[in-house]
């Protein structure tokens, strides 16, 4: 019984040794498909298209806020114009052109800052895509947190 014990613990041994390397083989490529070196360059990569993606929408809400400050200002010198009159009907013609002009101002300001906003997103999604960076790296969900410019 003993003997066959030996036999069957020489068997389990020389087995391990040669299994040994080939595990130790399988371990290496699997280490060579995607070393954390790799990783690291895909996040990177990912950061580089959120950097991108941020300063184009920081100079869309800067141009946004820009246009409607202008809106602003346009519109309190014409109903500063409107008041400026001596009758009730010229009074009513300036206001109503002095509120249709800021809204139209403000309507192409917020459908500019939409386009771009959009812009920005849409390029990062495409950039973000081609670094194949693991799953959980892009922040894509958060994008309909963005203010809606109107």
């Amino acid at each position: 019984m003993i003997k066959k014990t030996l036999a069957f613990s020489g068997m389990l041994l020389a087995l391990a040794l040669v299994t040994s390397p080939v595990l130790a083989q399988t371990t290496a490529t699997t280490a060579e498909v995607m070393p954390p070196a790799t990783v690291a360059v895909k996040i990177s990569c990912v950061g580089a298209a959120v950097a991108t993606r941020e300063a184009a929408i920081d100079a869309a809400v800067t141009a946004h806020a820009t246009a409607v400050s202008a809106a602003y200002t346009t519109r309190a010198t014409e109903l500063a114009g409107a008041y400026s009159n001596t009758t009730s009907k010229t009074v009513q013609v300036g206001v109503k052109t002095a509120w249709a002009d800021f809204n139209k101002s403000v309507k192409a300001a917020t459908a500019t800052w939409r386009t771009s906003r959009n812009a920005a997103w849409t390029a990062f999604r495409t950039t973000a895509k081609s670094c194949k960076a693991p799953a959980g790296v892009s922040d894509s969900a958060n994008s309909a947190s963005e203010v809606s410019g109107s």
